[in-house]
């Protein structure tokens, strides 16, 4: 194994500094690396390799061509979100049927893991709670097939059934993109009215705490990384980054049964790679929402929690070396939160002052949502980090007085 492709979506930045953990493994190989990427920059700082931009419109089979050229011997998929997740499940296909090897979960699971409703039967069939839910079909609500005039009523009081309120949620989006809030009848009526151009789940809204986990492996060997506390769940989406997210790992709820029975279910699926499972925690059980069929936008703090490196075991699933550890527990508190956006000196200051893992400029379809920052606290170091960052904000007032005030009531329980 000399060289191996990276296939990528979004900005590299995203997954510093983890993506550089993989230069050892690397080395132990014996291979290089190369960045193929349809989003942002790349150079050495960013990727321990060489890297080509694709255009984000590149079909499959672009993406194939790009990577025999280069004369790749394996290859591993780090894309997101699940519309590049399935793209890259293609190209393993057309890749392996070449004889080059691709870290990335197959096609026929990936196509199951995108598809919402898909999801849901394969959750209800490993006993795995999830919302109750009817799927809406967009092309008999605009008569694009067999004309069913019934068939509006039919949501209508499969609606009632499952008791309002709602969240329609198109069929094959993810990152809580095109959600709509269904307070009550007269909104799903409006929704209706409005001729949705996409099928859609129709969904009981359950109210809790949200959370993620991301589950890494392959070949029946999975390891489940901490689980991390997003926001709350209940009423309109918002947006993904709005609120503290967070592991906490002097804190039990009791997930072992259900992390069991979601790594049963990779197994059956034949899950390779990364994949990530929203929940809401309600009631003392946890409400399986979906699963994405890759890394997630919390990894970040899987790693930073846990110590184990999503990125090398890739690799280690692709040398063989995996599994290489059985469990990733919460060793210590990974908090992530929206800053303004960061200066030089501010960096600075805070990696003199708190243990930084990264902070950089959030853009996403190119608008900039400030800072992203994400950093790690010792069991024992909590009354310290609280009092640093404290400091920090009466001086630059980086981070909003509410976040910081949550950071506060985690860290330090007496507060909460």
């Amino acid at each position: 194994m000399q060289r191996i492709a990276f296939l990528r979506s979004v900005d590299i930045q995203r997954a510093d500094p983890y993506i550089h953990g993989i230069a050892p493994a690397l080395a132990q190989l014996g291979a290089e690396a190369r960045l193929f990427h349809t989003h942002g920059d790349c150079g050495p700082e960013l990727f321990p390799g060489t890297s080509e931009r694709l255009d984000p419109a590149a079909t499959p089979d672009e993406f194939v061509a790009r990577v025999r050229a280069w004369g790749a011997d394996a290859a591993v998929a780090i894309s997101l979100p699940d519309e590049n997740a399935l793209r890259d499940a293609v190209v393993k296909t057309k890749l392996e049927a070449l004889g080059i090897r691709t870290v990335m979960t197959p096609l026929a699971a990936t196509r199951v893991l995108c598809d919402k409703w898909e999801t849901k039967r394969a959750l209800e069939a490993h006993g795995i709670t999830t919302p109750p839910a009817v799927l809406v079909d967009s092309d008999l609500l605009n008569d694009r097939a067999l004309p069913v005039p019934a068939y509006p009523d039919t949501v209508r009081l499969a609606a009632q059934d499952l008791g309002y309120p709602l969240m329609a949620k198109p069929l094959w989006d993810s990152t809580s993109m095109g959600i709509e809030f269904i307070p009550d009848p007269a909104a799903l009526d409006r929704h209706l009215a409005a001729r949705p151009a996409a099928h859609a789940v129709l969904e009981k809204c359950v109210s809790g705490r949200l959370c993620s986990v991301d589950i890494v492996g392959a070949g029946g060997h999975y390891t489940v990384m901490p689980l991390i506390w997003t926001g709350t769940a209940g009423g309109p989406p918002a947006f993904t980054f709005e609120d503290l997210r967070y592991v906490d790992p002097t804190r039990d709820d009791g997930f072992g049964p259900t992390a069991q029975r979601l790594v049963d279910l990779c197994t059956a699926l034949g899950v390779e790679g990364s994949v990530n499972v929203d929940m809401i925690h309600a009631d003392g059980v946890y409400h399986v929402l979906e699963i994405n069929p890759r890394i997630g936008g919390a990894t970040t703090l899987s790693i930073a929690a846990s110590g184990l490196n999503t990125y090398a075991a890739l690799l280690d699933i692709l040398g063989g070396a995996w599994p290489t550890r059985a469990g990733a527990p919460a060793e210590r508190f990974a908090i992530e939160c929206l800053t303004a956006n960061p200066t030089p000196a501010l960096l600075a200051e805070l990696r003199a002052r708190i243990d930084l893992v990264t902070c950089h400029d959030l853009i996403i379809d190119g608008h900039d949502h400030g800072g992203i920052l994400t950093f790690t606290v010792n069991p024992g170091d909590e009354q310290r980090a609280v009092k640093e960052l404290t400091a920090l904000c009466a001086q630059s007032g980086f981070i909003p007085a509410p976040m910081l005030d949550k950071i506060r009531r985690l860290l330090t329980p007496a507060s909460r």
